[in-house]
């Protein structure tokens, strides 16, 4: 059964909560989309035109492009072998092997009437290598997803959304990118995430897959960039602020698009502005979601570990982004830690990472957090 049919098919689902609003941090500008496919409508909208650099989210173009009247078989072991690392983990030079394989700009001229697309503008002239300075909206990130699931032939949709489902949460750079809807919400859920600007993702990527990201991502910042956003002409997207993007499909047949946008005040950490953003996507109405239990609770420190056990004898799965907001399931004592002037056996599972991480970094007064369950 097509994913169409199965979303058409299902009995009706009762509706996410409704949140009093759409809670965007202060000095953080987006642009949000939510997207009911089982009713046809939108059910948050928040400067949903606004024209934002893609960063990575223009990877879902970028594959679009390479299979238009082709099929997924068609490609080479080589080029799925990109596609995938591209999609799954936002592999940054497979992107610009395909960008400049198949034209650069000339991708996006290509798409955007084909899907119908109204605020999507290809890169400033001045840096056409840069895919990453794509201008997008979340409207039209949107209809970028409704194309993939509803008018896709069947084994692009299948090929391109499976992929999607295999995020993996270390990126090829060393980014932590299950923030947003992955963090939001429980599966099934299918993403491709953006992120430019920032100096440090705190993520441990598998070995031989960290790398530098090639200029093509689109990652410069500062006065540069500023320079080239004044000669972007129709894209007008900001350069120059971090952005951290997080777009998908969230619930049983797909029941719900999801799209946010994310500008964040020169200087931000990383780790300040994936949790500025969780708390975004975790205020929307997205029909069909299932939000995981928990409490999530801020931490301090860099280079903080998560472990298989609560002991640092156990092996290291992870970092995590430095001041990141996180989800703790439960906690339980295990071995004593020592980070002078603090003590604790006490140790939180993170479910969304599988492991734990000693509750010295967790911006609570107590050794044991009040309220959190014992495992």
């Amino acid at each position: 059964m097509s994913t169409t049919s199965a979303a058409t098919a299902a009995p009706p689902e009762k509706p996410a909560p409704r949140a009093a609003q759409v809670d965007v941090p202060a000095g953080v500008t987006a642009g949000v989309a939510v997207f009911d496919r089982q009713t046809g409508t939108f059910t948050e909208q928040v400067n949903s035109a606004g024209q934002f650099r893609s960063a990575s989210v223009v990877k879902l173009l970028i594959a679009l492009d390479l299979l238009w009247n082709r099929q997924p078989g068609d490609l080479s072991a080589t080029d799925r072998a990109r596609v995938d690392a591209m999609l799954r983990s936002s592999d940054d030079n497979a992107a610009s092997t395909f960008w400049a394989n198949n034209g650069g700009g000339a991708i996006i001229d290509r798409m955007v009437p084909r899907l119908g697309l109204t605020d999507t503008a290809r890169p400033p002239a001045s840096h056409p290598g840069f895919w990453g300075y794509t201008a997008l909206s979340a409207r039209d990130t949107v209809k970028i997803y409704r194309y993939l699931l509803d008018s896709a032939p069947a084994s692009v949709r299948d090929y391109m959304m499976g992929n999607l489902r295999q995020s993996t949460r270390c990126a090829t750079d060393g980014y932590d990118q299950h923030f947003g809807i992955a963090g939001a919400f429980n599966r099934p859920w299918a993403v491709k995430q953006g992120w430019s600007g920032f100096s440090s993702g705190g993520c441990t990527a598998p070995a031989g897959l960290a790398a530098k990201a090639p200029a093509g991502a689109g990652k410069q910042t500062g006065a540069a960039a500023a320079a080239v956003r004044s000669a972007a002409g129709i894209n007008a997207a900001d350069l120059s602020r971090p952005a951290l993007h997080t777009t998908g499909v969230v619930g049983s047949g797909d029941r719900s698009i999801v799209a946010a946008y994310t500008l964040h005040p020169s200087g931000t950490a990383y780790g300040k502005a994936y949790t500025d953003l969780g708390r975004l996507t975790r205020s929307l109405n997205v029909p069909g979601a299932s939000r995981p239990a928990g409490t999530w609770i801020g931490t301090w420190g860099s280079g903080v570990r998560l472990r298989t056990q609560a002991t640092t004898a156990a092996s290291p799965l992870t970092t995590l982004p430095a001041g990141v907001e996180v989800l703790v399931g439960c906690q339980k004592r295990g071995q004593q830690v020592s980070v002078p002037p603090y003590l604790n056996d006490w140790w939180a599972y993170l479910p969304q990472y599988g492991g734990y991480m000693t509750n010295i970094y967790l911006s609570s007064p107590d050794n044991q957090v009040p309220g959190v369950p014992v495992c």
